[in-house]
């Protein structure tokens, strides 16, 4: 008997069927956007949260002056015009473009791994040399005087401690050490720590700020709330750090807020523009002339501690800055004139034998 051949299969035969396909085919992963690589790249280099957006912010700026195109296929050109729109279309300050400067330099040096040998040698745009508004005592009494409650504590701490402002809204329970009277700024500019002083003026609101803080975090954890956020990859490490009363911050929010990558219900501390403008208004209220911001109250720390008498070396360590030159501005807003020189005409008014 003669055998019958099977019929060839046809190409749609051979094809698994449909719902295999769905179940078992893995789609490839997408590529991330520019912009999202950018900020995955600043993290992997630690960068600060307040540099990721400026970085971003700038290169974005960026792509859309020129039409969208991708960096990639920019160079020399496109750089030097977008720098120099800066300075003569939009007049922004030096330091403005300085870090515009500096975002483009890790674009092209850590993103895009072009060798740019031009760039390294860029000339940054120097900026007027300005003195530091400075308070006198009488006047930072005037200001204290006008706030009360949460922010005349937090400003109190910005003159007492030469904390910058985002330092003073940073600072988390375990920073606090009453027993050493010191404060431990943790990442503060250049993502350096440091030990400034604890003003004994502010013990007493400071004690009382903490337990008004611990019944709140008390409450949060009964809610299911009670996380906050956690720096670098100590989350991961500590997973359970986030809800402990030590990482908590000394000056939280009001509101609780939903984290969209670990769905936990966290507190931010509280926002900078709360204080800003409550201090602005106390200025204004204080009837003081000058143009003093939150900032202020670190300069007429620096300005205060040397009329004192103490080295400056010491004041700048409490500070925190790396160059002592930086420190040495201060020297110029004594009360005393430049370097303590007194004037002449006082000897010749005054009567004074030369």
């Amino acid at each position: 008997m003669a055998s019958v051949p099977y019929p060839a299969a046809s190409p749609a035969a051979s094809q698994p069927p449909p719902w295999v396909l769905r179940e078992f085919s893995t789609p490839p992963a997408a590529k991330p956007r520019f912009l999202d690589q950018v900020r995955n790249r600043l993290r992997l280099e630690h960068y600060s949260r307040r540099t990721e957006e400026a970085y971003v912010g700038w290169i974005r700026r960026f792509i859309l002056f020129h039409g969208r195109r991708h960096p990639a296929a920019l160079g020399e050109g496109e750089i030097t015009r977008f720098l120099s729109s800066l300075a003569t279309e939009r007049h922004v300050s030096a330091s403005t473009q300085n870090q515009a400067l500096s975002a483009l330099l890790f674009l092209y040096g850590d993103v895009l791994k072009r060798d740019l040998a031009w760039l390294d040698g860029i000339v940054r745009a120097r900026g007027p040399r300005r003195l530091p508004v400075v308070l006198s005592r009488e006047e930072i009494r005037a200001v204290l005087g006008q706030l009360e409650g949460t922010p005349k504590l937090m400003t109190t701490l910005l003159y007492g401690a030469g904390l910058r402002l985002m330092e003073g809204h940073r600072l988390r329970v375990k920073d606090l050490d009453f027993s050493a009277s010191q404060i431990l700024v943790r990442g503060g500019k250049g993502n350096k720590d440091r030990v400034t002083l604890l003003p004994a003026v502010a013990r007493e609101d400071l004690a009382r700020q903490l337990e008004t803080v611990r019944r709140q975090h008390q409450s949060d954890l009964a809610r299911g709330t009670g996380w906050v956020e956690l720096p670098g990859a100590l989350a991961r490490k500590y997973p359970n750090a986030g809800r402990e009363w030590p990482w908590q911050w000394v000056f939280p929010a009001t509101r609780w807020y939903t984290d969209s990558e670990t769905g936990q219900r966290r507190r931010h501390h509280l926002h900078e523009s709360v204080l800003q403008r409550e201090v602005r208004k106390a200025v204004l209220k204080a009837g003081i002339p000058k143009h003093a911001s939150c900032h202020t109250f670190r300069h007429s720390f620096a300005t205060h501690l040397l009329e004192d008498g103490y080295d400056i070396r010491t004041v700048q360590q409490l500070l925190g800055h790396k160059d002592v030159s930086t420190t040495m501005i201060y020297t110029h807003v004594l009360n005393r004139g430049p370097a303590g020189v007194r004037s002449p005409v006082d000897r010749l008014v005054g009567g004074e034998k030369p």
